[in-house]
């Protein structure tokens, strides 16, 4: 990792996609260092780019409640009376679909280390990945036909995506980078998704145990926005079904559901390690690669409480596959060639996708069994 790369990472948030400029004011709310799930260098990295930069910065450390909930009355205010507030912490995150954010349009980092803002995925132009986004839904919005697939046995489709009439801005927080399309309604879908390796959390709250490990890959059977029935080894189906009615009941909700689905759309995404040495971080930034889809189970909202996780999709729109086995091409979404030639660091990206994902020795999704 060169230093200049990490500047370079660092001004793609602060000014592509924060916007700011010289005498602006920047809060930079960073999660407790203990915790381990941002590393210290990436906060560094922000906070003395931005003081460089001559940006008024104010550095402050926000408790994390695994739980969620409202943030503060007295943080609104603080954030209300800056240009902008950047989260280095899962609080940004458990707020994303908060209607009460979207005066105010805070930024959560998904780049959790110095390493991942100053790779590509850090660096490739942010403006060009939100035109690729934005085309994405439009794609999706004005298709015939969806069918989804996996080398393990997925299988399903559906119509064109059923945005809600106020668009497909999903969050009110804006994402950076931008990794991942709106989620599309499980409304008129219908199949199966095959989940290898676990179950997980979905970065709303962060309840024990966060992940339940399966044996073998197991079949999760949904009509529109029910989940049916699961199949496969005895043991898995027994554990899936506790641990939807567990996480149920956490919660006072109906487990049994299939809320929305989505696919990374940035292969500078990139997550090292195995997912089950820390399901909480794997969940809260793999997802942006496209070898990696999931699904919002266990909740009649975004993002639920339990992701389903797919690696390798192909996403096959109105007879052509966009994404072929994890493998997105922009080319396929209309406007997406144009797109990659007006902004060659994504181009670069795309030559050299990231290839590590949190798979396990087996070269797939594995949980700690």
């Amino acid at each position: 990792m060169l230093r200049s790369e990490l500047r370079l990472g660092a001004e793609n948030l602060l000014i592509t996609c924060a916007g700011l400029a010289a005498g602006d004011r920047l809060l930079v709310l960073q999660e407790e260092p203990d915790n381990g799930y941002y590393d210290q260098g990436i906060v560094d990295a922000v906070v003395e780019t931005a003081r460089e930069l001559d940006m008024q910065t104010d550095l402050r450390t926000v408790p994390f409640a695994p739980m969620g909930g409202a943030i503060s009355a007295d943080l609104v205010a603080a954030m209300k009376q800056t240009d902008c507030t950047i989260f280095l912490s899962r609080t940004g995150d458990q707020i994303r679909f908060d209607a009460s954010m979207a005066g105010i349009r805070p930024i959560m980092s998904y780049a959790l280390d110095a390493e991942m803002l100053a790779s590509g995925f850090g660096r490739a132009d942010y403006a060009g990945f939100v035109a690729l986004k934005n085309a994405v839904n439009a794609l999706y919005a004005g298709a015939n036909e969806i069918r989804v697939t996996c080398p393990l046995g997925t299988n399903f489709s559906g119509p064109g995506a059923a945005y809600p009439l106020a668009g497909a801005a999903d969050v009110s927080v804006t994402r950076f980078p931008m990794s991942i399309f709106a989620p599309v309604p499980a409304n008129g879908f219908s199949g199966v998704v095959m989940q290898d390796g676990f179950l997980v959390g979905t970065g709303s709250k962060f309840y024990d145990p966060y992940g339940c490990d399966l044996r073998e890959p197991l079949a999760v059977h949904f009509d529109n926005t029910r989940l049916t029935h699961f199949s496969g080894h005895e043991m898995d189906v027994h554990c899936a079904q506790m641990h939807y009615e567990k996480v149920g009941k956490m919660f006072d909700l109906d487990p049994l559901t299939m809320h929305s689905w989505h696919a990374g759309i940035h292969p500078g995404c990139a997550y090292p390690m195995p997912a089950a040495e820390n399901f909480e971080r794997w969940s809260g930034s793999a997802f942006g690669n496209p070898r990696l889809m999931h699904f919002h189970t266990c909740g009649h909202y975004a993002p639920g409480e339990i992701s389903l996780n797919v690696l390798d999709p192909t996403i096959t729109i109105d007879g052509v596959a966009v994404w072929k086995e994890g493998v997105f091409d922009p080319k396929c979404v209309p406007g997406g060639a144009a797109i990659l030639a007006r902004y060659p660091c994504m181009q670069a990206v795309f030559n050299a996708p990231a290839q590590e994902v949190g798979q396990g020795s087996n070269g797939r999704l594995m949980g700690a069994v």
